[in-house]
């Protein structure tokens, strides 16, 4: 029988993987074996059926055993392990969720449905190792990826709205933190509807800047403000998060020419849901309501909402989708600037479709792959 191997599973990513697959029995078929950075011995997660103790994922003989590996656990695991294994000649496929292979030459970044076709040349060329993509990029693909297919985009410009999710687990934390320490201090005034609204504003502007504000991760106060600053710093005056939408878009797809596309990403106050609006000159007229057909037939996932303030409010939010697989797109609208400019707008849940559901539906693939 097939042997899985799964590091990482414990971390944020990782624990939604394990949710998904459980849900949808996914665990049939192979040997999962779980291996640990920290906790060897010990008693693995609970999947509804017997397995060994939890193995050592710094360990290259067990890990050569396996004829796949699906990592959760980060990019510097990653360039520890996966050069050591290729070195010693394991030929098993490596799925991983980290950034570190994505721009590799050998590498295919998946997101099915979206890449399907590109996955299974890749499969049928020998390929081996898939790696999951920027979780921004992939959101804005699940939402609008049938207008690249369909050659209908020019350039785009993406303003992303990303959550603390995308930073991480303490990210998170320190955000809910925030936002406890500013209401605490504002607590008096709330509970007073007659105290002057310049009073409670003031307050929470100097619980915000208050030397005890906890900005640790972050480096600023996001509760009650965004921070338009996503990664590192390039050369061209990006962050390498806006520089990804262009490159990994285009690998993702494997198009034939480069379709620019850049923009700003900014860090909100939303806990896991990325939202992203979309500027696109189109490659010819096409009628909004022939758009909004592509879309809505793209993926079962995909959900056009009608450009009303009802149903805005109601469906486009990272409050309706946490949570979900749903990839709602809407305010879809040609733009003043002329008929060729579409604007958009889309949500989606950044540990899911941005991160765990690629890595879960590529594992299938694989298994089927092997098995057939």
């Amino acid at each position: 029988m097939m042997k899985v191997g799964f590091i990482g599973w414990r971390g944020m990513v990782g624990s939604v993987l394990m949710e998904r697959m459980l849900a949808e029995k996914d665990f049939s078929g192979f040997e999962p074996v779980f291996a640990t950075t920290s906790q060897i011995g010990q008693a693995g997660p609970d999947i509804g059926m017997k397995i060994p103790p939890l193995k050592d994922a710094f360990d290259p003989a067990m890990l050569k055993t396996m004829d796949i590996i699906v990592t959760c656990q980060g990019s510097d695991y990653t360039k520890k392990m996966y050069p050591l294994l290729r070195k010693s000649g394991w030929n098993g496929y490596w799925l991983d969720a980290a950034s570190a292979l994505r721009m590799e030459a050998g590498s295919v970044i998946i997101l099915d449905p979206v890449n399907r076709t590109v996955i299974d040349q890749a499969l049928a060329d020998g390929k081996k190792d898939f790696i999951g993509g920027n979780c921004t990029v992939s959101l804005m693909l699940m939402g609008i990826g049938v207008l690249f297919q369909k050659n209908l985009i020019e350039w785009m410009t993406s303003m992303t709205y990303q959550a603390a999710s995308g930073a991480g687990a303490k990210n998170m934390r320190e955000l809910v933190s925030q936002m406890d320490m500013i209401g605490r201090a504002s607590e008096e005034y709330l509970k007073d509807p007659e105290s002057d609204i310049a009073d409670l504003d003031r307050r929470v502007l100097q619980t915000m800047n208050h030397e005890r504000f906890p900005v640790q991760h972050f480096g600023a106060p996001l509760a009650g403000s965004v921070i338009p600053w996503i990664d590192s710093p390039m050369e061209n005056g990006q962050t390498r998060e806006e520089w990804k939408g262009s490159a990994e878009t285009n690998k993702i797809l494997q198009t034939k020419s480069m379709i620019p596309i850049d923009g700003i990403c900014v860090r909100i106050g939303a806990m896991r849901c990325h939202s992203q609006a979309l500027t696109i000159k189109l490659t010819k007229d096409v009628p909004v309501d022939e758009i909004r057909g592509l879309i809505s037939e793209s993926n079962e996932w995909v959900k056009v909402i009608p450009n009303t303030k009802e149903d805005t409010l109601k469906y486009l939010s990272p409050a309706h989708v946490t949570g979900t697989l749903t990839v709602p797109v809407g305010r879809i609208r040609k733009m003043n600037l002329g008929r060729e400019y579409l604007t958009l707008f889309t949500v989606g849940d950044q540990l899911l479709w941005g991160a765990a559901e690629p890595i879960r539906r590529m594992l299938l693939i694989l298994l089927d792959h092997i098995s057939s």
